[in-house]
Formats: structure tokens, C-alpha cells, sequence
């Protein structure tokens, strides 16, 4: 963290008022948790942004103009989240600038309405992936298997229905086996048929449009750590196209004025300094001195399978020698004052992973206690969280307000 502590006890006063949990975030860009911290300068921006009234068209073209210099993209937009971008790219690649079809749209997607993508590609974010598609009046056409996508499968299902070419960049998706982008990319554009890359949470903001992209996708609110936010980039005629949708579908997922002015501060606080992954040696040295001395756990330095510069530890139970599972482990982490959420995305395989990028020293070596003070402590676990990470998702939602 680069603020003081003092700073960092003023930002949480707020939280500490409305008595939410607060968390220490070992877990990654979670959503769920407000995905980032923003600096000073993106806040104030917010801020200052709700104090007057400003022209939101105004401020979407100087939003584009900036978006155009992080990506080499003709022109850009922004809306509500990476989510709503991928509805609204999708829109646009069926509507383009016909504003009745804009307007009849999802219930009449007119005579492209078909989006093609990789079954290796079909993810579920916190919400399938499938559904921003449908959202729009798509139709998702699924490609090959999981394990293996051939260029014939992507050429057989281009079509005079095909309105786009959905191309996912992910941790989430298969990272064998599938079609790289830019052959994808050359083999729909052989058709005439744009690409909508959806890189929501990646830090590498220009080699997708460079690579041939119609239209790219991030979150403003992940990497860049500005307000919630969906950055759309790409060809000027579907920039136009996207933003155009706000007449239409996309008018329930619009970004206010303090949405839009933090996005463009963040955006520039990154063309000042590139966004770099976040490898803080001293603290995965330390996680491994304290966790490889207790019984039961095995841990391994792991990077991460799109940025390779960016390291995570590895922490594997061993249920026989512990007395408990991995998703025990994690739940018990997580009922802790203050919560400690770990990455969990390989809780059914009996491993969870610590993120270094959010957490000070002093909250790394709280962390590494806890779960020592956690083991030594507890015999058993409860194995409420057993079976996977998505568990957690559906119950909290169902649970929400008894």
C-alpha cells in the first residue's frame, strides 16, 4: 500500500461507522469486495465530479480521447461494469448504428444476431458469461471442446448470422488446447466478422487492439483501481455503435459523472505509470518461512497463468495429517475479525492460493498468524465449504437479507 497509515485509518473510518467487515484481501480483484483500493487523486476526482452538474457526452469524449492513449485504440467509451461491456459490445456489433434496431433490441436482434466463441472460453465470472451475451438478444454459437478448438469449427460456424466473434482472456478459461487470438482474429476478419476481446481484468492494455481487435474489454475498477466502471475500446464506427446503445438496452447500465471522472484519472495515473505486477518478495518469503513449518500445509510460489509476472503462494491441506480441508480452512480465515479472504479457486482440489498485491506488511504477517493460530488451535474444521468456491456465490446471494 503506498498511502500512510494514517491515511489508511481515515479511508476506513467510514467503514467502521456503518460497522461493515472489514477485510483483509489476500484473494485477488474480487468484485464482490469492491474489486480495488483507489488513490487520493482518483477519489477526489469522484468527489469533485458530484459537486456540479457536467455534460455526460463531454465528458465521454474526453474519456475516449484518454482511452485511445492507453489502448492505440481509434476511440472509446465507458458503462457501468465489464459485464455491461460485454452486452453492449455485443449490441453494437448487431445493431451498428441503426437506431430502431438499437432500440427493438433484445427481442428483435434482426438478421445478425449470432456470437461466436471457444467452449474453453465459456466462463462464469460471478454470473455466466453466456448471459451478457443473451442480455443483448445473442445467440451464443459454442465452438469445439474444452480441451481442443480446431481453425475448421471456427470457420465452419461463421456465418451470414454472425454478428461477432467473442474472444475471452482469462484465467478462468482453458489455457490449452484453444485458438489463438490472432489467428482467431485472422480467420473472422477473412469473413468480415469483428472481434470482441473481453480482458476485463488484465494489465496489458494495448497488445489486443495491436493484435487486430475490433473491440477490447477491461474493468476500470480492477487493475487500474479507479471507480466501477467497463472500459470499451476499439474501432471508432462500433465505439460509436456501443455508445449508441444507450438509447436502448444499454440505459440501465450507464456510468454516472463520478464514475466517468475517476476512470479517466485512473486511466491517466496509468499512462504516467504503467501498471506493473505486483511481486512483493519480502512477503512471499515470509508467508513461506511461517506456513512451511506447520504441519500439514505444503506451499509453492505459483505465477499466474496470463500475467507471468505476477506470483501468488500456493497453499495445499493435507486433509489426513491436518484434520481438515482446504474450504475449512479458508471459511474458518474467513470468519475472523477482521475477515481474511484467500483466492479459492482451487478449494475442491484441496489448495488455496495468497495474493500479495493488497495487503501492507504488517497485514501480510496478520495473515500468516492467523492461519498458524488457526491450525494449532483447531483439531477439526467444520467442512461446511467443501465442495467448490461456487457454493459461496449462490448462498450469498440466496441468503442475502433473511
Amino acid at each position: 500500500m503506498n498511502e500512510s497509515d494514517e491515511t489508511a485509518r481515515g479511508r476506513r473510518l467510514w467503514v467502521y461507522e456503518h460497522r461493515f467487515s472489514e477485510i483483509i484481501n489476500v484473494g485477488g480483484n474480487f468484485s464482490a469486495i469492491g474489486s480495488s483500493v483507489a488513490t487520493a487523486a482518483v477519489r477526489a476526482a469522484t468527489a469533485d465530479a458530484m459537486a456540479c452538474f457536467i455534460d455526460i457526452n463531454e465528458m465521454q469524449a474526453a474519456a475516449s480521447e484518454t482511452i485511445a492513449r492507453l489502448t492505440g485504440a481509434a476511440a472509446g467509451c465507458l458503462t457501468s461494469c465489464a459485464s455491461a461491456a460485454v452486452t453492449i459490445c455485443v449490441a453494437a456489433t448487431m445493431t451498428g448504428l441503426d437506431l430502431a434496431l438499437v432500440e427493438s433490441l433484445p427481442a428483435e436482434a434482426g438478421e445478425r444476431d449470432e456470437v461466436v466463441l471457444q467452449l474453453g472460453h465459456v466462463v462464469d465470472y460471478g454470473a455466466p458469461l453466456l448471459s451478457a451475451i443473451k442480455l443483448a438478444g445473442g445467440k451464443p454459437r459454442i465452438i469445439g471442446q474444452v480441451s481442443r478448438v480446431f481453425d475448421h469449427q471456427l470457420e465452419a460456424a461463421l456465418s451470414e448470422r454472425t454478428a461477432a466473434a467473442l474472444y475471452v482472456v482469462s484465467h478462468l478459461t482453458a489455457q490449452n488446447g484453444q485458438i489463438p487470438l490472432e489467428r482467431f482474429v485472422e480467420l473472422a476478419h477473412a469473413r468480415g466478422i469483428p472481434v470482441i476481446v473481453d480482458a476485463a481484468a488484465e494489465r496489458d492494455f494495448r497488445s489486443f487492439i495491436a493484435a487486430g481487435a475490433d473491440l477490447v474489454i477491461y474493468s476500470g475498477h480492477k487493475v487500474l483501481a479507479g471507480p466501477t466502471s467497463g472500459i470499451i475500446a476499439g474501432r471508432k464506427e462500433l465505439v460509436r455503435a456501443a455508445y449508441l446503445q444507450n438509447a436502448g438496452i444499454a440505459r440501465g447500465m450507464k456510468i454516472g459523472k463520478e464514475g466517468i471522472a475517476g476512470a479517466i484519472v485512473a486511466m491517466e495515473q496509468a499512462l504516467a505509470h504503467p501498471v506493473a505486477a505486483n511481486k512483493p518478495e519480502e512477503i512471499l518469503a515470509a508467508w513461506c518461512q511461517t506456513l512451511t513449518a506447520l504441519k500439514g500445509l505444503s506451499v509453492e510460489r505459483r505465477p499466474d497463468p496470463i500475467a507471468t509476472d505476477m506470483h501468488r503462494l500456493k497453499v495445499t491441506v493435507n486433509r489426513y495429517l491436518t484434520g481438515f480441508s482446504a474450504a475449512a480452512l479458508a471459511q474458518a480465515l474467513g470468519q475472523r475479525r477482521p475477515r481474511i479472504l484467500v483466492r479459492d479457486f482451487g478449494i475442491s482440489h484441496g489448495y488455496f492460493e495468497l495474493d500479495p498485491s493488497f495487503v501492507s506488511a504488517d497485514e501480510a504477517e496478520l495473515v500468516a498468524e492467523a492461519i498458524k493460530e488457526t491450525i494449532i488451535k483447531s483439531t477439526t474444521l467444520p467442512d461446511k465449504g467443501e465442495t467448490d468456491h461456487r457454493n459461496g456465490k449462490v448462498n450469498s446471494y440466496l441468503r442475502w437479507l433473511e
